[in-house]
Parts: structure tokens; C-alpha cells; sequence
């Protein structure tokens, strides 16, 4: 136990210094990261759904057949969504709202799994749902207010001019609630395809998939929110 937490210590440091790194270098290269992972999660999400089709078509007939165009069916979705949707639609933030902007819109994501955490392990209580056994009512309040945190330490930033305004918080609000609707679809994937983790590229945290279930979604949304406000 206490060498997984040292994992997952010593990799989210890397990974956050990845992201300084790559989220403030010139959008090349920025794309052709975007790009790597999105190339990372359509290969994760494969395994799954191989996972889930095969023991749900595995007394079947025409297994085969089935399996196959079923497979086909999901990682043709999948390549979709993550490269015109999650890929596009993060270059289009960086590019347009700047690299700052876009430390901002993933820094709700992240504190709204660590909000989640911690009201999860302090307060427990009633479960949010049976996709996710370890998701609880009070996880998910916290995981709202500490979508917040972001906006208060960017607030007067020189690039962004935040305000601490209505509409702002509800900003934050909207993001966090994708982000947590995202993690509980993923969550809903592995609990069908029975397995843990996605992946094991990420020591301590298991597959890029397992890390960026919310982002994956919140993203895009972000962005057509943006166009609204």
C-alpha cells in the first residue's frame, strides 16, 4: 500500500511537470502531444471494449461475427470522439484562450477529483451510485467545492482578468460536473469489463485513460460553454 502512494506520488509530480512543460511550449508541440494521448486512450479504451464484448458474446453463435462488428462499432465512436472532439477541441482552447487559460480549465479537473477524494475518505456516507462503488453523496459535494479553488487563485490574473462573478462559479460547477460524469462513465466501462485500471503506462495510477476520464469530456464541453457565455 504504502509503495503504490509513492508511486502515484512520484508520478503525478512528473506528470504535472509534463504538463507545465508541454502546456507552455509552442502549439506544435502541444497537438503532437494531444495527439500521442489521444493515440494512448483510443488504444486503452480497445482493451476494454475486447474485455466487455467477449464475455458478452462469448456463448453466442455467431461470436465472430458479432464480436467483431460490435468492436468495430465502438472503436470507431471511440477514434471519433477522442481525435475530432477531445484533441480538436483542446487545440482550439490552447490556440484561442492561451496556454494559461487551458492550465485553468484542467486545474478544475483535478481539483475536483482531489475534492472528491478527500470528501469521499473523510466523510463517506450514502453511495452516489452502484457503477462506482467508491463514489459517495459527500465526494461529490466536495468534489464541487473544490472546483472553486482554481478560480480563486487565478482570480486577477493578468491573462485571464477572472472575476469571482456568478457566472464564473457556475463555470466551475458545469466543468466539475462533466468531469465527475466522465469518471463515472470510465468507472462504468471497467466495472463491466471487470478490471481495475485501463492501463499500467502510469505507475500508481494505471492507464492515461484512468487519469483523464474527466477531462476527456469537460474539454469539449468547456469549449461549446465558452461560446455561450
Amino acid at each position: 500500500m504504502t509503495n503504490n502512494i509513492t508511486k502515484r506520488i512520484i508520478t503525478s509530480f512528473f506528470l504535472l511537470l509534463i504538463l507545465f512543460m508541454v502546456n507552455f511550449s509552442h502549439h506544435f508541440i502541444f497537438a503532437t502531444t494531444i495527439l500521442i494521448l489521444g493515440l494512448i486512450i483510443c488504444i486503452e479504451a480497445n482493451n476494454v471494449f475486447l474485455k466487455i464484448i467477449s464475455s458478452q458474446y462469448s456463448n453466442s453463435k455467431n461470436f465472430t461475427k458479432k464480436f467483431n462488428l460490435n468492436l468495430l462499432i465502438f472503436n470507431i465512436i471511440t477514434f471519433c470522439y477522442v481525435f475530432f472532439i477531445f484533441c480538436h477541441y483542446s487545440y482550439k482552447i490552447h490556440e484561442k484562450e492561451g496556454p494559461i487559460f487551458f492550465l485553468y480549465l484542467i486545474s478544475i479537473c483535478f481539483f475536483t477529483d482531489i475534492g472528491g477524494y478527500i470528501f469521499g475518505k473523510i466523510i463517506g456516507g450514502k453511495k452516489l451510485t452502484k457503477i462506482s462503488p467508491n463514489k459517495t453523496i459527500s465526494g461529490s459535494l466536495g468534489s464541487f467545492i473544490f472546483a472553486i479553488i482554481p478560480l480563486i487563485v487565478f482570480i486577477n490574473q493578468e491573462y485571464l482578468n477572472l472575476q469571482f462573478s456568478q457566472n464564473n462559479i457556475l463555470f466551475c460547477f458545469f466543468v466539475s460536473l462533466i468531469s465527475q460524469i466522465g469518471d463515472l462513465f470510465v468507472s462504468y466501462l471497467k466495472r463491466k469489463a471487470k478490471i481495475k485500471d485501463t492501463g499500467k503506462i502510469l505507475p500508481g495510477h494505471g492507464g492515461a485513460l484512468d487519469r483523464l476520464d474527466g477531462i476527456i469530456f469537460a474539454v469539449p464541453f468547456s469549449y461549446l460553454l465558452l461560446k455561450l457565455i
